[in-house]
């Protein structure tokens, strides 16, 4: 993958970057992909919902209880009969994806700086 154009400093610091607990994973039904409907703890923020395509590297037990960073300022993405409210991050390397984490346990919603 080529390097993107660079951008502001400013377009950057305007990504609302948290950390959630996924509360649950369930099978997006009718998905053209295979794809799971998230329900993740940002603490003060509420719980938002996220699809995401992570059926062939992740079990629902897996996922539920784990720590994830995620982008929660975007706009709202309508998938199927879900809306999904915030973009968990991941890096993806040869069509498999590798959530990104945190070190050790911290409050849900706690912003990266």
């Amino acid at each position: 993958m080529e390097r993107k154009d660079p951008i502001e400093a400013s377009r950057f610091a305007a990504c609302d970057l948290r950390i959630g607990t996924i509360q649950s994973a369930t099978l997006l039904e009718g998905a053209r992909q295979p794809a799971y409907v998230l329900h993740i703890d940002f603490g003060a923020l509420g719980i938002l919902k996220s699809t995401a395509q992570l059926v062939q590297d992740y079990t629902p037990a897996a996922l539920e209880g784990r720590q994830v960073v995620a982008v929660v300022n975007l706009p709202p993405k309508q998938v199927g009969a879900h809306q999904s409210r915030c973009l968990v991050l991941g890096a993806v390397q040869d069509g498999h994806v590798t959530l990104l984490e945190v070190g050790s346990p911290l409050p849900p919603g706690t912003p990266i700086a």
